[in-house]
């Protein structure tokens, strides 16, 4: 074949893009188990911080495995529902009245964790927030997001915003009110509250919304005594 033809020309572009396709899928499927295995640590490192535990993510899943005693979905009504708690996609599981809950033992001590969803300024918003065994009072908490602002809403992501948490209260006199997120140095009345973060209001803003929508789903497994 001539190969200063036209012809010779389109048949090498396409030799060659499809043979660059097969070397990227196949990278790619290659890689995929353990992009997976990396999210998952990373799913389990955000749980285990939410109750004061930090390690790397190496460790994740032996400690993970140590201190998560069971893992289930629950319904707004309070009642289990089939289905992987760990597995599900918090969006789509919210969606479908799942919501997960995830049965800790530190120190011999009972902790609920709840999973967290909602929107900051530029994107996503997620995190964990742990409750003690009455359900109401949290342990501790961690979030994460998809692009807040460096310095400011992206700050959500410290330990320094999520240990403000600790020993806060979902109910008050029984009623579910959340747990408000206010500008630092202000205050609301008739709930616990949290100062947010200097400069990032939106992102706040989004944090608190984010607690009062996904908490609310749990209210009913919150106040039930049988599970």
């Amino acid at each position: 074949m001539n190969r200063d033809s036209n012809l010779y020309t389109i048949i090498y572009a396409s030799v060659m893009v499809v043979l660059v396709a097969v070397v990227l899928a196949y990278t790619s499927q290659s890689l995929r188990s353990l992009q997976k295995e990396n999210e998952d640590n990373d799913k389990r490192q955000q749980m285990l911080r939410s109750i004061n535990v930090t390690v790397a993510a190496s460790d994740a899943k032996a400690q993970y495995d140590a201190l998560i005693a069971d893992a289930f979905l629950v319904n707004d009504k309070g009642d289990k529902v089939e289905g992987d708690a760990f597995a599900a996609d918090v969006v789509k599981s919210f969606a479908q009245n799942a919501y997960p809950v995830f049965v800790a033992n530190v120190n011999g001590e009972t902790k609920y964790i709840l999973a967290l969803y909602g929107a900051g300024l530029w994107g996503p918003i997620w995190g964990y927030i742990s409750v003690n065994d009455d359900k109401n009072t949290v342990y501790g908490a961690d979030f994460s997001h998809a692009g807040e602002t460096p310095g400011l809403g992206a700050e959500i992501v410290t330990p320094a915003f999520s240990g403000r948490f600790a020993g806060k209260h979902i109910f008050v006199n029984s009623e579910f009110k959340s747990i408000a997120i206010v500008k630092p140095g202000k205050s609301v009345a008739g709930k616990d509250y949290v100062d947010g973060i200097s400069g990032g209001t939106i992102t706040s803003q989004g944090v608190d919304k984010m607690l009062f929508d996904s908490l609310n789903g749990y209210v009913r497994f919150l106040t039930s005594q049988n599970q």
